[in-house]
């Protein structure tokens, strides 16, 4: 099986090779870059085929895809910056990132009869209630951009092809690029008390256990919506950093100890900051993994713990 993969200088573009690999897959990693420009880690990723490719550049996705002929694409590009994006001078970027980009890879998917699998976000929901939301659910109402632009890069998928798997994730976390975890050790060696928010509800995904689910998925011809996050029950940020603190204690950084760093609870609007509104209930209901066959996710204390050993901090 031959499979292109976008957005390797990113998290989860990066394990996703990695995983590829492992299971003797022939995997082509892509991104803007002349060159692979992810972490020097030493892992598989940093060797493999590499080939530059501006997904929003019609020419330039078709001139690849075609050369390349792959079997499965595994489209991990994306403008992710959310707040970024809210800026009058950044749309028509993110517009071309996360949704022309998207439906030229979909068209060339349509040429050549290959999978195609689109990673995608909670933010297409309005994060109303506390009910978790079903991957098959069409009452979108994104409140952002980026969760705008995300929705329209589905529907291009979903519309164009058959052969597809839309994974919508959330809270993800990887060795290769920033994510909260890594902000959070940064942040508490300069400043002895963090305000966190505790009523934005979700669960945290390790893009190491996320990878090993999509490649699982292109080995079989399940096609349709997923949710996918680590397992271990719907927490609140502030929870999240709690644990983070508490296991980094625990492997012996005795300087992120509770009488050095104070962690605050905070709403949402007591916060403020954000340009971006961000969902109160990003709760994802994954039952439909167990029903198709599919093997959940660790826990995500488990996914932090392995991937606090992981990284340097």
């Amino acid at each position: 099986m031959k499979v292109l993969v976008t957005g390797v200088a990113g998290q989860l573009g990066h394990d996703v090779m990695n995983e590829l690999a492992v299971r003797g897959y022939e995997g082509i990693g892509s991104d803007i870059g002349e060159t692979y420009s992810g972490i020097q880690d030493g892992s598989k990723v940093t060797t493999m085929p590499y080939i530059k490719m501006d997904i929003t550049d019609n020419a330039s996705v078709r001139e690849v895809l075609t050369d390349i002929a792959p079997d499965v694409v595994v489209h991990c590009a994306a403008w992710t910056a959310v707040d970024i994006a809210e800026e009058d001078d950044m749309r028509d970027i993110v517009h071309s990132v996360n949704v022309k980009g998207t439906r030229f890879i979909a068209e060339m998917c349509y040429e050549l009869d290959c999978k195609m699998v689109y990673i995608s976000t909670d933010y297409v929901f309005d994060g109303k209630g506390i009910e978790p939301w079903s991957p098959d659910c069409k009452d979108y109402h994104p409140l952002s951009v980026y969760g705008s632009t995300k929705l329209e890069g589905e529907l291009a998928v979903s519309e164009l092809l058959e052969k597809y798997f839309i994974v919508r994730t959330a809270w993800v976390f990887g060795k290769n690029g920033k994510n909260f975890i890594k902000t959070m050790l940064e942040v508490a060696k300069t400043h002895n008390r963090l305000t966190i928010v505790n009523d934005q509800i979700g669960t945290p995904t390790y893009t190491f256990d996320l990878s090993r689910l999509l490649v699982d998925m292109v080995e079989t011809d399940k096609y349709g919506y997923y949710h996918a996050t680590n397992e271990g029950g719907y927490i609140s940020w502030y929870d999240f950093a709690k644990e983070i603190f508490r296991q980094a204690v625990e492997n012996g950084h005795l300087e992120y100890m509770e009488d050095k760093v104070s962690i605050i609870p905070v709403t949402t609007q007591e916060y403020g900051i954000s340009k971006a509104i961000r969902p109160f209930n990003s709760r994802l209901d994954k039952s439909k993994l167990k029903e198709f066959g599919f093997a959940p996710l660790p826990t995500w204390k488990d996914a932090l713990s392995r991937y606090l050993k992981e990284i340097e901090f």
